[in-house]
């Protein structure tokens, strides 16, 4: 035989046994199990309440605007601006990062929230709540329990899931955020100028999350811009009100831009896009009955219903339900929706009725199964969950006990995706006994959707 052959199916074997020597070493598929379950739209509807959502580029490597709802005429990039008044109860959303990886640069960037008043009286904006933090130092990610009480709410990982903790539990807001701002009139004000720190961090990376629930007595314009603080020495120092109209007037839409969003409607993979605009919708009310019409859920032994959470498109369970809040005014390449609805405050109340004549065991649980958009009437859970963490957040249980005391609770979740999760509530409800729960949280965003909510029964006694 040749060398040449020889060496050809040397080649030929070392190649096909080391694919075959990779293949073995590849970690096993994790098993999943399935779950039968009936599947339900979510009841309710989100209002009508505007949400001013900056969270497109999320990561923000230049100065700019990131978002302006302001008129486009006098501008420099007509572009950049929404042309949208605001007037009454509105929510600001925001959650932008800072990376020096990414800028070569340890500089501290601002993140800047003005408004306008465009009329010929005072506006008075009126700050309801709000809450704001930094990934390091007031909300490190780190490794939580899949379950813990939160009662105090001091239990959180990462900015989002403590902004959204804040206001479920409605805590006082800090001394930064004024009651109240009076804008006179054609002038212009700053709600909040907050730094991203990275120069002290390894690696030089932080983020900042924000919502506040406002309330503005006039139509005014708002905006948020990036701007790098102006360096003093070793200090920088905070952009004031002339350095953020600047920018208004005077830069682009910040960038580099994100992946611009695939088509709704679209069968193939999808992208879905970060948001920057204005979303219609802030608080999702619900009331979980077994129809329109009903006053109750009829549970008995055997009951297994799931309602979606936060679905989104090729994410319905097989419901047809989108939640995502339409976008009212957006920038041309970021999301079509308010995917994740980030900030929005579900507030469901389920009216529980026992249909037997036999105690039965109620649980509810939010779960993250594997995400699906085939009516499948089953949810998929990993057998043994990668950690990869797609919710972590508080729940508000509020119910009677089993000894018929009130009980108003805080549950923090931290859930991987697919993993099957112990229940929030557990009721033992007689034959016949009607009893209510109601549920609600802030979705965080820290967290990657949809989720379910799910109520199981079986007998005491089994």
């Amino acid at each position: 035989m040749k060398i040449s052959t020889l060496l050809s199916a040397s080649i030929l074997f070392l190649n096909t046994s080391t694919t075959a020597l990779a293949e073995d070493m590849k970690p096993a598929a994790p098993r999943i199990h399935s779950e039968a379950m009936e599947f339900r739209g979510l009841p309710g509807k989100l209002n009508t309440v505007p949400m001013f959502n900056s969270n497109s580029p999320e990561v923000v490597q230049s100065e700019g605007i990131l978002l302006s709802t302001f008129p486009a005429r006098e501008m420099k990039f007509p572009a950049a601006h929404l042309h949208q008044a605001l007037k009454g109860n509105f929510n600001i959303f925001f959650h932008h990062i800072s990376n020096g990886l990414l800028t070569k640069s340890t500089r501290t960037i601002y993140i800047g929230i003005i408004a306008h008043n465009p009329n010929n009286v005072s506006a008075i904006l009126r700050i309801d709540r709000a809450a704001a933090y930094l990934s390091q130092p007031d909300a490190p990610f780190k490794t939580l329990p899949a379950s813990s009480d939160n009662s105090q709410g001091d239990v959180y990982a990462g900015p989002g899931d403590r902004v959204m903790s804040d206001f479920l539990h409605e805590k006082t807001n800090d001394p930064i955020w004024p009651e109240s701002i009076i804008i006179p009139p054609h002038q212009t004000r700053v709600i909040a100028a907050l730094p991203i720190p990275i120069k002290a961090l390894t690696p030089p990376l932080n983020g900042l999350s924000g919502l506040i629930s406002a309330n503005s007595s006039q139509s005014i314009y708002l905006a948020s811009l990036a701007l790098y603080g102006k360096n003093d020495g070793e200090v920088d120092v905070v952009p004031e009100l002339a350095d953020w109209e600047k920018a208004l007037h005077n830069d682009d839409l910040v960038r580099p831009r994100e992946k611009p969003p695939t088509q709704p409607g679209t069968k193939n993979s999808i992208v879905y896009g970060r948001v920057a605009g204005i979303s219609n919708g802030t608080v999702w009310d619900g009331l979980i009955t077994d129809g329109p019409d009903e006053k109750y859920l009829s549970v008995k032994p055997g009951t297994k219903i799931s309602y979606p959470i936060s679905s989104i498109e090729q994410g319905t369970f097989g419901t047809g339900q989108i939640q995502s809040a339409a976008m009212v005014k957006r920038y041309a390449d970021t999301a079509h929706q308010s995917h994740g609805n980030y900030g929005v405050h579900y507030v469901l109340q389920i009216p529980l009725h026992n249909t037997n004549e036999i105690e039965t065991v109620v649980t509810i649980h939010l779960q993250t199964p594997l995400k699906s958009d085939e009516r499948k009437n089953e949810l998929l859970f990993y057998e043994t969950p990668p950690t990869r963490v797609f919710f972590r957040g508080t729940v508000r249980a509020r119910y009677k006990d089993d000894s018929d005391q009130a009980c108003d609770k805080f549950i923090h979740l931290v859930e991987n995706r697919g993993e099957r999760t112990g229940p929030l509530v557990q009721l033992l409800l007689k034959g016949g006994e009607r009893r209510k729960v109601t549920l609600d949280l802030f979705y965080p965003p820290d967290a990657t959707p949809p989720q379910v909510l799910t109520i199981k029964a079986f007998p005491l006694v089994q």
